[in-house]
């Protein structure tokens, strides 16, 4: 049975209606924004970047690049796609300067030639004590392990089975062939599986956590900023 909507509940928006109030200057519409993919960008960030503060440092920045760039959203793609290349940009610039830093070799493109299927789903958090105990110590480790995987395998990943992209979505987002995006999800499963115990063969949709004191704090951050501008 579907859940009845609030009363205050607001009519659903889509994501060109808010473009359009951003454009006019509408600041409610550029939170009503952050919030509504603040979870999915969050999560593409820290994926890329393995550390959780860094990943809401570069949301933040690829928050205001998109506030002062809207004017050059056409539509062409999907709100979330263009959203998605702005954080891809800025974790992508951060790691090149941490790269420099530390006198890093940049990492290697990975490619292999295999078809997949979807990720299993993960049991439901609303169980037990300790069931749920045993679900975070599941997503946890998972977490470890997708940190160890090389980027290029856990970004797509984190696209496609955690934030259940399709293959096409994905594409877009990382500027990548379909066939690749492909590849390197099987790829991605295949190093995840075995770094783990032989009986665990399901991804936890919980990964990356972004709860509601973060995404207060990114847009809390970014609204500030914005001010401070004005």
């Amino acid at each position: 049975m579907e859940r009845a909507a609030l009363p205050s509940t607001p009519p659903a928006i889509d994501d060109l209606s808010i473009v359009s109030r951003i454009r006019a200057g509408d600041r409610a519409a550029f939170e009503l924004l952050m919030r509504r993919h603040n979870r999915r960008l969050y999560r593409l960030a820290r994926a890329t970047l393995r550390d959780e503060a860094e990943a809401e440092d570069a949301l933040q920045d690829a928050y205001l690049s998109a506030y002062r760039s809207i004017g050059q959203f056409r539509g062409d793609a999907a709100l979330v796609t263009w959203l998605s290349r702005l954080v891809l940009n800025e974790c992508f610039a951060r790691l090149r300067r941490t790269a420099r830093r530390q006198r890093v070799i940049p990492m290697v493109e990975w490619t292999t030639d295999v078809e997949v299927d979807a990720m299993a789903q993960a049991e439901d958090h609303a169980s037990s004590p300790d069931k749920a105990a045993a679900t975070a110590e599941m997503r946890a480790l998972l977490e470890r392990k997708l940190d160890e995987m090389p980027e290029v395998f856990r970004v797509v990943f984190v696209l496609r089975s955690v934030e259940e992209m399709s293959v096409e979505e994905t594409a877009l987002c990382l500027g990548i062939p379909e066939a690749t995006v492909r590849s390197r999800h099987f790829r991605a499963r295949s190093l995840l599986r075995e770094s783990l115990a032989r009986d665990i063969d399901l991804a936890e949709p919980g990964l990356f956590e972004f709860c509601g004191a973060q995404c207060d704090r990114v847009v809390a951050s970014v609204l500030h900023r914005l001010g401070e501008e004005s």
